[in-house]
C-alpha cells in the first residue's frame, strides 16, 4: 500500500496512532494520535520521547498538501512549531485549526501567517474531536456508524465548506494575550 509523501516526512514525529492510512476519498491520507513537535538529541541512536508534543490531533493529507489539521497543544507559542513541522504542506486552501491550552476561554482567534490561516480556539473540558463536531455542527450520533477514514473525511469535507468568522488578529497579539500554561491532568487522547 502506497501513503502520502507527507506522512513520509513526518516520520517517527507520527505518534500513537489510532488510525494512519488511507481514508475512503481517492489520494487521500489521514491520521489521528499523537504528533512530536521537538524532539531531544538522540544519543547513541536511541529513540527519545518528545519534549514537546501535540495530542489529539487529526489530519488529512492530499498528495504532499494537508489539507486539515486539528490539535491541541499547551502553548499557543507552540505554532511556531507545528508551522516547522509541516512546513510546506500548509497551503492557502488548508484548514487548520490550532487548540491551545493557554488561550482564554473567551477568545477565538483567526491568525493569518505568511498566507497560511490558523483558526485558534480554547480547549476547555471537552475534547478536541467533540469541539470539532460542535464546530462543524456534525452529528455525533451519525458518525458513529462510521469507520475512522469516514469519520475523518467527514470532518475534512464540512470543514471546507466552513467559513470561520473568528476575528482576524495579528500572531504577536495572540500570543501577546496568551495565559499561563494549564496542566490539564487525565485529558483524553
Amino acid at each position: 500500500m502506497s501513503t502520502s509523501p507527507l506522512f513520509s516526512t513526518l516520520g517517527d514525529k507520527l505518534l500513537s496512532p489510532t488510525f494512519s492510512g488511507a481514508t475512503g476519498k481517492a489520494d487521500r491520507y489521514g491520521f489521528r494520535g499523537e504528533l512530536g513537535l521537538r524532539f531531544p538529541p538522540s544519543v547513541a541512536g536511541e529513540k527519545r520521547p518528545p519534549e514537546i508534543k501535540a495530542d489529539q490531533v487529526i489530519f488529512a493529507a492530499e498528495g504532499e498538501q494537508l489539507v486539515f489539521l486539528t490539535l491541541h497543544v499547551e502553548s499557543l507559542a507552540h505554532l511556531d512549531l507545528i508551522r516547522e513541522t509541516f512546513g510546506s504542506a500548509l497551503t492557502p486552501a488548508g484548514k487548520y485549526f490550532i487548540f491551545a491550552g493557554n488561550v482564554d476561554i473567551s477568545k477565538k482567534y483567526q491568525l493569518d501567517i505568511e498566507g497560511i490561516t490558523f483558526h485558534v480556539l480554547p480547549l476547555d473540558e471537552a475534547t478536541v474531536y467533540n469541539e470539532i463536531l460542535d464546530l462543524f455542527y456534525l452529528e455525533k450520533n451519525e458518525l458513529k456508524k462510521l469507520g475512522n477514514d469516514a469519520k475523518i473525511d467527514a470532518i475534512v469535507t464540512a470543514a471546507g465548506a466552513s467559513r470561520g468568522g473568528f476575528p482576524l488578529v495579528p500572531y504577536a497579539q495572540a500570543l501577546a494575550e496568551m495565559g499561563p500554561v494549564k496542566v490539564a491532568e487525565n485529558r483524553p487522547v
